[in-house]
């Protein structure tokens, strides 16, 4: 039988990016931006797209910039990819040419590239005339040297991910089959990556030996599915197995499952911040339930920083099941302070300095009759620049509280990631060179209390050593190059910072 693979003719190619928008999520709040969201499944004598789509709808908190999913036959690769939601990108009509038994699927923010079309995922390559498709959830840090590297080969590069990177690795390689080609890539990349490779008859992933970002193999029935997190299998009802271990390489075919360790593990170092804010509530990592450990963390946070007050409140919905674990411990009640609007989305008005001024405002507006003349505990899962959170107290004050006393559930932040997370430089970080004392009158509250290092190690419950804290204590478990620290610790950047406090 003759192979036809080719890349799909009915992907828009012509739209123009969504540059000209503001996303009102980006400018309302001072928020860390989650990565990607993958989801793959094999699936023998039926149709999947409908089926990732699902799994993508499930994952649409880990990238909210663009969707795509890719489908194979047994014979032809179809993709279909756009800027936007996963319920805006697909629909019946371009859902129905995606036929095909094997598939993965893709939702993106841009940590790596800007967000335009071309740099969607997943992406289509051939090796030796066997199509592929890619699909990362990541960052890489030697993308530079790699992409000289390949330039000087010959290679050539339609878009700016680290992605296309991977990819052309595998393209590239002189090696036998598309096994042996992924192997070869793996080895030679560094950083962050959760991936996921679509070949006309086999689903395969990989995920980088220090396991920075989660991965987790499921079964519906007798088909095997591969996702970011365990909501994504909830929602088609699909159990649980286990996590895919950092290192491990894991492929899918018509003879089932195997797997092998793929790469050296020294030192497994997943996010902390996937347990803080990334990953759903309703997700599983480490065996345990995130609400959970988020419960805990507010849990420690009112042992180490207890307040008196008349209600605990917090900022939604990344800070609520913290805030609610304060209240069981602290004993103060609970109550909704704030309800939030969750149709912001994108606009093609351009940010004025008012619109800016107004941000947090079009996404939270507090219930003044709950809280006036009370004194609260406003429990967040982090403080960036300090810029929302400043908006946010001068909101409640407004509305006539009487006293505020902050509470985040993570340490400080005072280091940029580069492994993946969309953070600030160093110096835009408040905490950073900075007391807890100076951010407290920056913020204008009563008090400020962070939880420690060690109380978030005790409401994780597993060994500190499993986790990367460099976003709190500078310890990078993958050595960084000397020009990416220079992007993120620039001198210029904190003069800018000194003289916007001094303004203040």
């Amino acid at each position: 039988m003759s192979i036809r693979e080719e890349e799909p003719a009915n992907i828009n190619r012509g739209k123009k990016s969504l540059k000209t928008r503001l996303d009102l999520n980006d400018i309302c709040l001072d928020e860390i931006h989650e990565e990607c969201g993958v989801f793959g499944i094999y699936a023998a004598g039926k149709n999947v797209a409908e089926i990732i789509f699902y799994g993508l709808q499930a994952l649409q908190h880990r990238g909210q910039e663009s969707a795509g999913i890719a489908v194979s036959d047994g014979e032809t690769i179809l993709i279909y990819k756009d800027l936007g939601l996963v319920s805006s990108v697909f629909n019946e009509q371009n859902l129905a040419p995606l036929q095909g038994y094997i598939g993965i699927g893709h939702s993106r923010y841009s940590t790596k590239g800007k967000n335009v079309w071309k740099n969607s995922q997943p992406i289509f390559r051939t090796f030796k005339g066997q199509s592929f498709a890619i699909a990362h959830n990541g960052n890489l840090i030697n993308t530079e040297s790699l992409r000289k590297a390949q330039i000087k080969k010959g290679a050539r590069f339609e878009t700016t991910t680290d992605t296309e990177i991977i990819a052309s690795l595998i393209e590239t390689s002189e090696k036998e089959n598309i096994e042996d080609a992924i192997k070869e890539a793996i080895s030679k990349i560094k950083g962050s990556f959760s991936l996921l490779i679509l070949t006309r008859d086999k689903l395969m992933a990989i995920r980088d030996p220090n396991g920075f970002r989660p991965m987790v193999l499921g079964l519906k029935g007798a088909n095997f599915i591969i996702a970011s997190e365990t909501c994504a299998f909830d929602i088609i009802d699909a159990k649980f197995i286990r996590e895919v271990d950092p290192g491990e390489f894991v492929i899918i075919d018509e003879d089932g499952l195997r797997s092998q360790m793929l790469l050296p593990v020294d030192r497994r170092s997943m996010c902390v911040f996937e347990l803080i804010y990334f990953a759903r509530p309703d997700s599983y990592i480490y065996k345990k339930n995130m609400y959970a450990v988020r419960h805990k963390m507010g849990e420690e946070l009112a042992k180490e920083a207890p307040a008196n007050a008349d209600l605990v409140i917090s900022v939604p919905d990344s800070g609520t099941p913290a805030a609610v674990g304060y209240s069981a411990a602290s004993k103060i009640p609970y109550a909704e302070g704030f309800i939030k609007n969750r149709y912001i989305g994108r606009t093609f008005i351009q940010p004025s300095q008012d619109i800016r001024e107004i941000g947090v405002r079009l996404k939270l507006n507090p219930l003044k009759d709950m809280i006036k003349d009370k004194r609260i505990v406003v429990v967040d899962d982090s403080i960036v620049r300090g810029n929302t959170s400043k908006q946010i107290v001068k909101m409640l004050y407004n509305a006539g509280v009487k006293e505020i006393h902050m509470r985040i559930s993570s340490p400080p932040l005072v280091n940029p990631c580069f492994y993946g997370i969309d953070m600030a430089t160093q110096t835009e970080f408040i905490a950073n060179h900075r007391t807890v004392e100076d951010i407290r009158n920056y913020l204008g509250v009563d008090s400020l209390a962070y939880l420690s290092i060690d109380g978030l190690v005790r409401a994780i419950g597993e060994p500190k050593a499993d986790f990367c804290f460099a976003c709190f204590n500078g310890d990078y478990p993958v050595d960084i190059s000397e020009i990416m620290k220079y992007d993120k610790f620039s001198i210029d950047d904190e003069d800018k910072l000194a003289g916007n406090l001094k303004k203040r």
